[in-house]
């Protein structure tokens, strides 16, 4: 660690949060600490914060107030993480139907958030000071576990815009003293990609954070135009919000000759897991409970995939309880090399939206067509998105000179293969590759129910 780095992350980055009125550096301390306790103790831990945060939550938000009086339901009568079952799984439509009566009565200085709606309508929600505190607290442990830290030169490539308002302005002099500075992931043209590499190049950051589709991006970029990006120094990638395939992650590693570090959660559902070092995706425990569902929302055994449900115990405010994230995964029974005892997201396959639906009704992971459209040399970039049941979209970025004809007749053979022969594979060209609202490329859009 650089003196500099040392300066910012004890001195500046502690007063920063102080004041904003956030509680981060006490709870970063404490999850430092907590971290390394073993799977009993945490779960023991776990047990009496979710009964405060229920009983706290029943008496002073509407919604759950009334709730719990319904179903007598008693949050001080729990014996175990189990018995949150006797709550009803809440999802985005409940949420927006109950949006102010979702809100704490005496909550303060809430602020008003939305999610990127790359799969839909956006949410509109809330969030306190106490769950931003301990989201910023349990990013920066998960930075910490690879060796760099807040004051470190950061390069991030975000789905933000770039503006220069007045509390822009304040945010720049801030990202000056924190050494961070954003890349705008909107527009991923070659002319932006260049300076995007240029920049890079110039800075010289200790580590990367972005979605993994536009690192991947702007490394494949690099290999292609022979620019160097292996001899900058970068010891970590982190990316997160989006999906990371393996190809991705190769392509970044390659690239920046360092590791890749991922990252899950949302503006919603919070900070959940970050990868460590030994490779585990660890759950942030301290403030949130994880469990699986299956379709008709049972809990599944260990090891066993199906839906991501999040209770974040440090949404008071404006709480989450049994949040349907939409997100496929599993959890694991084995505690992981590392020795921390945090649990592991052992699986994670990505939103339910990133999967297909054949013909006869057999659901496919999305890579199932984005292994067909990689291997074709021609395809520079590509989009797929199930319209129905028989139709399929395919957007395509190609190489000036290819052969649409043939292309498309080895693509339609290809999925009609793995949907049903009655599929019709319909076809848009485009010059660039357009990304979600949110800035985030996906490969694969399903408008199917699955």
């Amino acid at each position: 660690m650089s003196s500099y780095t040392g300066i910012v992350s004890k001195c500046f980055f502690p007063l920063h949060e102080r004041l904003k009125g956030h509680i981060t550096n006490k709870v970063y301390r404490a999850m430092e600490t907590s971290q390394w306790l073993s799977p009993e103790e945490l779960a023991v831990t776990q047990l009496e914060d979710i009964k405060v945060f229920l009983g706290d939550i029943g008496q002073h938000v509407p919604y759950y107030r009334d709730l719990f009086a319904t179903i007598d339901f008693d949050p001080s009568a729990l014996q175990s993480i189990a018995d949150l079952q006797a709550l009803p799984l809440m999802g985005k439509p409940e949420i927006r139907a109950h949006t102010e009566r979702m809100k704490a009565e005496d909550a303060v200085g809430l602020q008003r958030f939305n999610t990127g709606g790359s799969s839909g309508e956006p949410l509109i929600f809330y969030l306190g000071k106490e769950r931003i505190s301990h989201d910023v607290a349990a990013k920066r442990r998960a930075t910490r576990w690879w060796g760099v830290d807040i004051g470190d030169p950061e390069i991030v490539v975000w789905g933000s815009p770039i503006e220069l308002g007045a509390q822009d302005k304040v945010r720049l002099i801030r990202d000056r003293i924190f050494r961070t500075e954003l890349l705008s992931a909107f527009e991923m043209s070659e002319v932006k990609l260049l300076g995007f590499v240029d920049r890079i190049r110039r800075v010289k950051p200790r580590m990367l954070f972005g979605y993994p589709s536009s690192l991947a991006l702007i490394a494949q970029f690099s290999k292609e135009q022979g620019y160097q990006l292996c001899d900058l120094g970068v010891k970590v990638v982190f990316v997160t919000s989006e999906r990371l395939y393996e190809h991705q992650r190769r392509e970044i590693e390659t690239a920046f000759a360092c590791p890749v570090a991922n990252g899950y959660g949302g503006r919603d559902a919070g900070f959940i897991a970050h990868e460590c070092p030994s490779g585990a995706m660890h759950i942030t425990a301290e403030d949130m409970v994880v469990e699986i569902v299956d379709d008709n929302g049972k809990p599944v055994s260990a090891g066993e995939t199906g839906e991501i449900v999040v209770t974040h115990m440090r949404t008071r405010d404006f709480p989450f309880v049994r949040y349907k994230t939409g997100d496929i995964g599993a959890i694991g029974s084995m505690r992981c090399s590392c020795g921390r005892g945090l649990p592991v997201l052992t699986e994670l396959q990505g939103r339910s939206t990133d999967f297909v639906k054949a013909m006869d009704g057999t659901v496919l992971h999305g890579l199932a067509l984005i292994y067909v459209l990689r291997d074709i040399a021609e395809v520079k970039s590509f989009k797929i998105i199930q319209e129905s049941l028989d139709t399929i979209l395919v957007q395509l970025v190609v190489c000036d000179g290819a052969g649409r004809t043939t292309l498309e007749s080895l693509i339609q053979r290809q999925f009609k293969q793995r949907l049903g022969a009655g599929v019709t594979v319909n076809f848009e060209y485009l010059k660039e590759a357009k990304p979600e609202p949110s800035g985030k490329h996906r490969y694969v859009i399903s408008k199917l129910q699955n």
